[in-house]
């Protein structure tokens, strides 16, 4: 059976989730993602190599990392997940430069522990003072892991791209404008694109779209506002898309943080 619960607290997102036949879309998140593997095998393809976490795998995403994620065999997977902002955790971290996790996956009991602590934390609805504190508690088992600060910097085209794909959310995806203005054919800047992120121009803007969403839901939690102002045809046509990056829609999503 498949269930998705997420919670929020002291800004940082909690989901428990056990899934047996569904899985996620390509997608990549704006935030750091930390989970961990609590039963079965998640498999999951990550940066053009393939990725399985087993029983109490740690599991580290750096932010706009593309991959996608399902059970590996029909017995299931358990699994959760913190969603962090870039700028919380390096302010825990007292880190200045962006840090990226070097490992994908690693199985370490203590930072594992962590990991669960805040998740629970969280999914418990524990008070933010509590939370924030379990979170000091797993950003010091952190420092403890190899952290590599050396980020692939974006290519001056292709950020200029992703800054005009995050001004043009709701007037929809124009390629032809864009490679226009970066001087590049359309078909040379989707090859440029892929290449560089691992997604296409289309999978990256649809993504920013939900990511949008989702932060206009937390803040406000007025689904209709985020469906018209991040250009979705209705709520079903968000609901869809939502649900194949977060395995649920966005209606019960927003019931989730309420």
């Amino acid at each position: 059976m498949e269930k998705f619960i997420y919670k929020k607290r002291a800004d940082i997102t909690a989901l428990s989730a056990s899934i047996n036949e569904f899985s996620y879309k390509k997608h990549a998140h704006e935030e750091y993602a930390i989970g961990v593997t609590i039963r079965g095998i998640q498999r999951y393809n990550l940066d053009g190599s393939l990725q399985l976490s087993y029983q109490n795998g740690v599991m580290l995403f750096n932010p706009e990392q593309a991959h996608d994620g399902m059970a590996h065999d029909e017995s299931g997977l358990d699994y959760v997940m913190l969603y962090i902002k870039p700028q919380l955790l390096l302010e825990a971290l007292e880190k200045k430069d962006m840090i990226r996790f070097p490992s994908p996956i690693v199985y370490d009991d203590r930072l594992k522990q962590s990991i669960l602590n805040l998740a629970h934390g969280i999914l418990a609805d524990k008070d933010d003072a509590i939370c924030s504190e379990l979170f000091l508690s797993l950003t010091a088992r952190l420092i403890q892991t190899d952290l590599s600060t050396e980020m692939k910097r974006d290519n001056t085209l292709i950020k200029k791209a992703k800054d005009i794909l995050h001004a043009h959310l709701a007037t929809g995806l124009k390629l032809d404008d864009i490679s226009k203005e970066l001087g590049l054919s359309k078909y040379q800047f989707i090859r440029l694109f892929k290449a560089h992120t691992g997604i296409s121009p289309y999978q990256y803007y649809l993504n920013v779209k939900i990511e949008h969403a989702k932060q206009m839901i937390e803040k406000s939690g007025d689904i209709y506002s985020a469906v018209a102002d991040c250009g979705f045809v209705d709520l079903t046509h968000l609901n869809k898309h939502f649900k194949n990056v977060y395995g649920t829609t966005a209606f019960e999503y927003s019931s989730y943080l309420n």
